[in-house]
C-alpha cells in the first residue's frame, strides 16, 4: 500500500508543479509531444494521449489564447492543420519540462527500484 501512496503523492506534486506554469498535466502533454513532434496534427495528439477530439478542441483554445501553440497547413494533407510551438511555447516547455526531471529525482531518491520504475512509467503515460 506504501507504493500506491507514494506514487499518487508524486502525481499530486506533478499537477502542483504544473499548475505553478499554468498547466493542467495534460496541457504539459500536449506541450511537451508537439516540442518533440513539431506540426502533428490533432488527430495524431488525441490519438497519442487517448484525448476526446471535443476535449482537445478546448485544450488548444486555451493554448492558442496564450500564445502557446500556431497552426500551420500541413505539408502533404491539404485539410489537415499542424500545430507548432510558438517561441513562448517553447520556452514554457522547456521550463516545465525541466521541473519535471527535477521531480524525477527528487522521487528516484526516495523510491526503491520498483516504485521508480512504475513512477517512470507512469510519467511516461502522462508526457509522452
Amino acid at each position: 500500500a506504501v507504493h500506491g501512496v507514494q506514487i499518487a503523492r508524486l502525481v499530486a506534486v506533478f499537477a502542483e508543479r504544473m499548475a505553478a506554469y499554468g498547466l493542467k498535466p495534460v496541457d504539459f502533454s500536449v506541450l511537451s509531444l508537439l516540442a518533440h513532434n513539431p506540426g502533428a496534427t490533432s488527430r495524431q495528439l488525441c490519438a497519442k494521449l487517448d484525448i476526446l477530439p471535443p476535449n482537445f478542441v478546448n485544450i488548444v483554445a486555451a493554448m492558442d489564447r496564450r500564445g502557446l501553440i500556431e497552426r500551420k497547413p500541413h505539408p502533404f494533407d491539404g485539410r489537415a492543420v499542424g500545430l507548432h510551438l510558438t517561441a513562448a511555447g517553447q520556452e514554457l516547455v522547456k521550463e516545465a519540462e525541466r521541473a519535471v526531471i527535477e521531480l524525477e529525482q527528487e522521487a528516484s531518491n526516495k523510491l526503491t527500484g520498483r516504485e521508480r520504475e512504475t513512477l517512470i512509467r507512469l510519467l511516461q503515460k502522462i508526457y509522452l
